[in-house]
C-alpha cells in the first residue's frame, strides 16, 4: 500500500481477529487496526473493545459493511472457481513442452484421450501433421 487504510475489515468473529491480528504483528503492521464482521448476529468485533458492536438493523453502516463483506465473498468465490476450471480442463498434454492448443487438440482428435495419446507409438505420434521426430519423443518422455 501506498497508503495503509484506516480499517482492515475481517470476514468472521472474535478467532479470525485473533488470527488477523497475529498476521498482521507477523508482518510488522501493527498500527493498522482490523475489525471483524461475525455474521450470525451481524456483530462488529474490535480488538480494543471487550463486547462487539450491534448496529442497527436498519443502519446505513450496517448496510455498507454487509455489502463489503459480500463483494469479498463474490470474489473469492469467483476466484476459486476459476482456480477449479484450470485444474478440471487442463491435461498431461499441457504440461509438455511445445504442445499448444492445437497440437493438444490434433493428439486428442487421432488417439480419442490422453491415454490413446500414451499408447501411441513414436511412429504414430510422427505421422500426425505439425509433431515433429523431436517433439513426438518429447510426448513420450513425458507421459510415460
Amino acid at each position: 500500500f501506498a497508503r495503509f487504510p484506516d480499517l482492515l475489515l475481517i470476514d468472521g468473529g472474535k478467532g479470525q481477529l485473533g488470527v488477523a491480528r497475529e498476521v498482521l504483528r507477523e508482518l510488522g503492521l501493527e498500527g493498522m487496526p482490523p475489525a471483524g464482521l461475525a455474521k450470525q448476529f451481524e456483530e462488529i468485533f474490535m480488538e480494543d473493545l471487550p463486547e462487539s458492536i450491534m448496529l442497527p438493523r436498519n443502519s446505513p453502516a450496517l448496510y455498507l459493511v454487509q455489502r463489503i463483506r459480500d463483494e469479498a465473498h463474490r470474489f473469492a468465490i469467483t476466484y476459486h472457481r476459476n482456480l477449479r476450471d484450470q485444474r478440471t480442463t487442463q491435461s498431461l498434454l499441457d504440461q509438455i513442452p511445445g504442445v499448444g492448443p492445437k497440437r493438444k487438440k490434433a493428439l486428442i482428435r487421432t488417439f480419442g484421450s490422453v491415454m490413446g495419446v500414451k499408447q501411441a507409438t513414436l511412429e504414430q505420434l510422427k505421422a500426425i501433421p505439425g509433431i515433429t521426430d523431436k517433439l513426438a519423443e518429447t510426448i513420450i518422455e513425458h507421459l510415460h
